[in-house]
C-alpha cells in the first residue's frame, strides 16, 4: 500500500447536502454515498473527524424571521447540527463504522463533551470522530467549529 498524505483528515459537510433533491430533512442515499467515502479512508488508516452543518433543518435568522433573538436561533442551529450527527453517525454505525460525537457542551447521553484528549483517543481507535454544536456558541457558523477543532 502506498504511504498515506494525509495520516488525519476533518470533513465538513453542510446540511444542505445532507437533505439531497429535497432540500430539507435527510436523505439516506446521499448520506450512504458519503459514508462509504469515510469507510475507504479510514479503512486505509486515515483518522476521521466530520463536521456537519443544520443547513437542512434550520437557517437561524432567515428561519427566524427576524421574529427571535439572534442568539436563540444560532442556538437552534446548534441542536440541528446534533441531531444531524446522531443520524449520520447512526448510518455509520449501520455498515460497521464505530463513531463518537462531541460536543462543546452537555447534550445528554447520545454525545460526549469535547476534550482535545478524548479526540486524539478516539483517532487512535479509529474511530471516526463527528464534531456537533459548533462552537457551543452564538454569532459563529460551524465553519468556525471546523477551524477551532
Amino acid at each position: 500500500m502506498a504511504e498515506l498524505k494525509y495520516k488525519r483528515i476533518l470533513l465538513k459537510v453542510s446540511g444542505e447536502a445532507l437533505a439531497g433533491d429535497a432540500h430539507r430533512g435527510l436523505d439516506f442515499s446521499v448520506i450512504n454515498s458519503v459514508c462509504e467515502s469515510i469507510r475507504q479512508c479510514r479503512d486505509m488508516g486515515v483518522q476521521v473527524g466530520l463536521v456537519i452543518g443544520g443547513g437542512n433543518f434550520w437557517r437561524g435568522v432567515k428561519d427566524g424571521a427576524d421574529k427571535m433573538q439572534r442568539s436563540h436561533g444560532d442556538a437552534m442551529g446548534m441542536l440541528a447540527t446534533v441531531m444531524n450527527c446522531i443520524y449520520v453517525s447512526e448510518i455509520f454505525r449501520y455498515v460497521g463504522m464505530k463513531t463518537q460525537i462531541l460536543t462543546p457542551f452537555e447534550c445528554g447521553t447520545m454525545t460526549k463533551l469535547f476534550s482535545k484528549d478524548r479526540v486524539m483517543k478516539y483517532f487512535e481507535k479509529g474511530i471516526v470522530t463527528f464534531f456537533a454544536g459548533g462552537t457551543g456558541h452564538p454569532y459563529f457558523s460551524t465553519d468556525t467549529g471546523v477551524v477551532l477543532r
